[in-house]
Formats: C-alpha cells, structure tokens, sequence
C-alpha cells in the first residue's frame, strides 16, 4: 500500500469514527480535529512513545503571544511530559508541510510550556478545566521534570521529524512532528524500528565486539561494552520505550534505583564492566564496521530493545540525573545483542519472548510481566478471532499486539471494498485494547478508583490480581467467559455515550470514563450475577429500561463527586479508595424501570435500587 492510499483509508476510518459519534448524539464535540489528534495520540502511546495520552484541547494568549495544546501525557512518576499540538488540514489528498510552520506549531506548546513553568497561566485557566491540573503539575514539579517533547501532529507529509530542541528554564525541550509519513511507517512496520543508535554519530566510533554469525540460525550473536554515557543518553531520548514492550508494566517510568548500582557508579566507576551482570538487548538490524585497531566494531543497531537490565538502564540514567557528581565517563556496561534474522514478524516476537523470559528467569521481571505472551492474552485473541456475534457476520477484536487492527486493515483491506468489508465485520468500536479489557474488567470487580489511576497502572494491577487469585477468570478462558466479558463491554460503552451526548453535556460536564466506570461498579455491586449478561451478548445492546437505570445512577454518581470535590478535577477525586466507598454508599432509589435483562425475570420486572 502506497502513503497516499494509507492516507485516504486513514482519512476514512476518521470519517468513519466521526459519523459513528454524530449519530450517537455527541454533538460538534470532538471536532474533526480533536477526533484527529485522538487516534495519533492513541498510536503514540500503544507504540510506547509516550504514556497514556489525554486529550485536552486548550488555547489563549498573552501579550499577543499564542499558546496552544491538544492533548498531552504525563509519566507514571510525573518525571517525563509530553505535549501534543495539531496542525490539521483535513484534505482529501494529503500536502507537503513546510518545516518553518511546523516549528511555528510547536512554538505554541513551547510557550505553553514555559507560561505554565513561570506560575504565569494557571490563575487564568478556568478551575474545572482540564488543562488546569496539568498547568499547576507543571509549575509545582518543573525541577522533575527531565524529559520534555513537544509533538506536533499533522495529516500533512514533513520533510523533517525531529526539529533542534528549544531551551525552557534552563531544561531543553525535544520537538518531533508525528506526520502522516510517520504514522503510515509505524503502521506498515514496527515502531520500535524509530529506536535508531549510530556509534559513528553518538560516540564517534564503533564498539569493539565478538561478533559471532551463523547462516543457518535465525539470529546473529554480538558481545560488547557499552559506555554508561550512551546508555543514559538512550534513555533520555527514548524513555522506557528503549525497554521490551512485554515488560513496559513492570519498570513503567519508576524511578526505584539499585542502591549497589548507584555505589558502584559513585565509588568504583571503572569496576561496573566487572561487577554488573549487564545488558540483554535485541534488534532488527545491525552493522559492522572496523574499530581504530582495525578489529571488528558494532557500528549501527536499529529496532533496538532492552529485554534484560531494564533497571540497570534507568538505574544509570536516574542516578547520574539525580546526582551530578557522578561521572560516566569511566563507566563501561556488558551487552549481550540478539540481531534478529527472520522475516516472519510472528516468528520474531515469540524469539524476542523467549529471549525476556530466559534472561530474565533469575527474577528480576516475573514471567507475568511478559505479558502479551501470556495465555489469558492469547487464549483471549483466538476466543475474539472466533467468536461470532449472533448475526453470524461481525465480530469483537481484541489487540493483543499493539497496531494489530491498523495491520489488519492495512494488510486485508487492499481494495476500498475489502477495507469497507473488513469495517463492516470488525468496526473500530469493537476493537479492544489490553487496558480497555482490563478497563471494563476491573470496572465490573468493584474497583473503579484502581482504574482511575489509568491504563497501564490499572493494567498492572488486572495482571497482579491473575497471578494473585486464579478465581478472577476462567482457566483456560471459556466461551461464556468471554460473551459475558463483552456484555460488561457494552454496558461500560452504553453509559459514557449517553453521558457524552450534547444535551447531557449540562449535567456531566467532566469525568466521562470515571462516572462510567462508577456507574458499572455499581451496576455490578447492586444487581451482580442477577443481570443477565448472555441476554446482552444476544442483542449487542441494552433495553430501554435498563439504558434508563444506567443513566439514572449516573446522575447520582455525578453528584456524589460534585459533593466530594467542588470544583476539583473528577480525574484526581474517582483515584480515591474513599470516594468509591461514599459512591457505594449513596442511594440509588430507582422504581418503574422495566429491566428484562434480569435473571429471574419471566417476563418484565419492575426493579428497584436502594
């Protein structure tokens, strides 16, 4: 498929995506833009580029200057941000960008940016915006914040990707345009095929290395030392993004640094070569070149990931960052790289699987963390690819690989009617992520203020609590399991459209997913196993009734967290533990609904709550 053909499937699945939201009555919000700006944050942040993303569109002015953002994303531990500002054309046919606009762009986050770290912006900013809780994280931890990129998101082809970086308060601020070029060589490759390392240009020579090939293997051997500067220089620019994606949940953006490590690097710098077990990394290409002695030097890696020593890496980069007496200029890290050979992507990832797991089988990353590659995932992916809705003709899809439904539509839908076919059959609404599984999963155990925390953290917590208790879920996953599990789905999806809708908009004014998710915990703590869930696979819907009694605890979930925190961001109140125990607790006096999803129901049955 050429760039031009992805950008008018992209461009359709947009339109697609807009009229889908027309017609559930969201109104002009999102706009074109907005729902644009959505789906490439969405791809950033399941490429691992960045963290989970928010949308967030806000813009002003001071002094006639201009400041603007979308959306933006925040690490786990408030030490990396990302921010993210659209330049939309929304053509049939995609053009060329000039470099000097895009910066023109990103100039308008950076003035945000620096606004924001000034204390100048956040008394201007309405209270209950959502932009307000980023400005005032801005301001109070500007002196953790080492990682800050400025995304400029266009459906426009850039000649550049990465622009010189720009200096906000004595901190250098990165500048990446995530063009349609871009977005089109992720889809159709591998995003990890971005982690680019040049020693010629890092370092400025190649590493001396054992390089050990093999024709008749399916991957290639090198053993080298690593310079502690380049390993920290790695992680500055590519974040946990440089660790294996199977075990992202595992290491996250923690900052827990390996106390003997940090000695080492104070004390001993020139012993870490001899005292560290180092690194296990794999790429998907290497080169070799001639070191200065005229030995064999690793010159160029590219699809480069770090499946063991993921907290040496961010140990070498956290300490050094945290501490600047520390010297790397001394420090030297072993490195075992697997160059990977085969053509077969599948063949590939479960090689690159059983790499992590051996590697890390001494215990530093449990084998629950290599989580796509665990059964309740792949088991979850065959019951999707399988089962059929009653129509016989659609069907849900569960992504276990990231990207695997734009692979599936860039590699089936090579003609306008396969693709139209293909949306027919799986539509974007039926996709679901592992967070969104985890998502609805956790929503329907009681644990709404767990899932307030966010995808990858509530993520983890989902996988911890398989490991912990093997009652949560079937083993090997059923059928039934798994139409019930969508029923949960729809129900979750039921309530935040209507709460989105233009005319609810005078009710809920924030906080859609978080009054969803408290709207099914209750649902599933007052009703629990009498709400027949089969019923709702059946229809791949909801009753009036039942659509009304959704809506009516919604309400009351919205004034509960009104009365909790007035005026405060619905984000930060639903993470509490106490505000789900207030929710719980509340009344929910509901009479005159006719719910025939009921279990006992032989006909229709008044139900009440309370």
């Amino acid at each position: 498929m050429s760039l031009e053909e992805f950008h008018r499937n992209f461009r359709s699945d947009l339109q697609g995506t807009i009229a889908e939201r027309i017609e559930a009555d969201e109104g002009p919000f999102p706009s074109e833009e907005l729902v644009f700006a959505e789906k490439l944050m969405e791809h950033l942040s399941e490429s691992g580029i960045c963290d989970e993303p928010v949308v967030c569109h806000w813009n002003g002015s001071i002094r006639n200057a201009k400041l603007r953002i979308t959306g933006y994303a925040l690490s786990q531990d408030e030490s990396a941000l990302d921010l993210f500002i659209t330049n939309y054309f929304g053509l049939e046919e995609f053009k060329d960008i000039r470099d000097s606009d895009v910066a023109a762009t990103a100039n308008e986050g950076i003035r945000f940016l620096f606004q924001a770290a000034s204390g100048k912006l956040e008394s201007k900013i309405d209270p209950t915006h959502p932009v307000r809780e980023l400005v005032a994280t801005i301001r109070s931890h500007w002196s953790d914040l080492d990682r800050l990129r400025v995304f400029v998101l266009t459906d426009a082809k850039t000649k550049a990707k990465r622009f010189t970086s720009k200096e906000v308060h004595q901190k250098m601020v990165s500048i990446e345009a995530m063009d349609i070029e871009r977005l089109y060589r992720n889809t159709d490759g591998k995003p990890r095929d971005e982690i680019v390392v040049s020693m010629l240009q890092s370092i400025g020579r190649a590493l001396p290395c054992v390089h050990v090939p093999d024709a008749d293997s399916d991957y290639e051997y090198a053993l080298t030392a690593i310079p502690g500067e380049l390993i920290r220089d790695l992680y500055l620019r590519f974040g946990t993004r440089l660790l294996e994606a199977n075990v992202r949940t595992f290491l996250g953006a923690k900052r827990k640094v390996n106390k003997g490590i940090v000695d080492t690097l104070k004390t001993e710098p020139e012993h870490f070569l001899a005292f560290n077990n180092g690194l296990v990394m794999v790429c998907d290409e290497a080169s070799f070149d001639r070191t200065e002695n005229g030995g064999i030097g690793l010159s160029f890696m590219k699809g480069l990931q770090v499946v063991n020593g993921g907290q040496t890496t961010s140990s070498i980069y956290f300490a050094s960052r945290d501490d600047r007496t520390i010297d790397l200029s001394h420090v030297m890290v072993p490195a075992k790289i697997i160059i990977l050979k085969g053509s077969q992507d599948d063949a590939r990832e479960r090689l690159i699987s059983n790499v992590s797991r051996f590697a890390n089988s001494q215990n530093a990353v449990k084998l629950s963390d290599l989580s796509a590659s665990r059964p309740f995932h792949v088991q979850l992916e065959n019951l999707a690819n399988s089962t059929w809705c009653p129509d016989g003709v659609t069907r849900w899809f569960y992504e276990r690989a990231a990207g695997a439904y734009n692979v599936l539509l860039l590699r089936e839908g090579t003609t306008p009617a396969k693709r139209k076919k293909l949306k027919e059959m799986v539509g974007p609404g039926r996709k679901l992520s592992k967070n969104d599984v985890a998502k609805y999963h956790e929503a329907w155990r009681g644990k709404p203020h767990i899932v307030a925390l966010g995808g990858e953290k509530n993520f983890a917590a989902f996988m911890n609590a398989l490991d912990e208790d093997y009652s949560i879920v079937p083993s090997p996953l059923s059928a039934a399991w798994y139409r019930e599990m969508i029923a949960k789905v729809i129900l979750f999806k039921t309530i935040e459209t209507r709460i989105k809708t233009k005319p609810a908009k005078e009710i809920f004014r924030q906080g859609y997913v978080n009054i969803a998710t408290y709207v099914v915990a209750i649902i599933a703590d007052r009703l629990g196993d009498r709400l027949n869930l089969e019923h709702i696979w059946r229809e791949q819907c909801i009753s009036n009734g039942l659509s009304q009694l959704l809506w009516d605890c919604a309400v009351i979930v919205n004034n509960v967290f009104n009365q909790i925190a007035p005026g405060k961001q619905f984000s930060e109140v639903a993470k509490k533990l106490e505000t789900w125990e207030s929710v719980r607790n509340a009344d929910y006096p509901i009479s005159g609904n006719a719910i025939i999803e009921l279990k006992s129901a032989t006909s229709v049955i008044e139900v009440t709550i309370a």
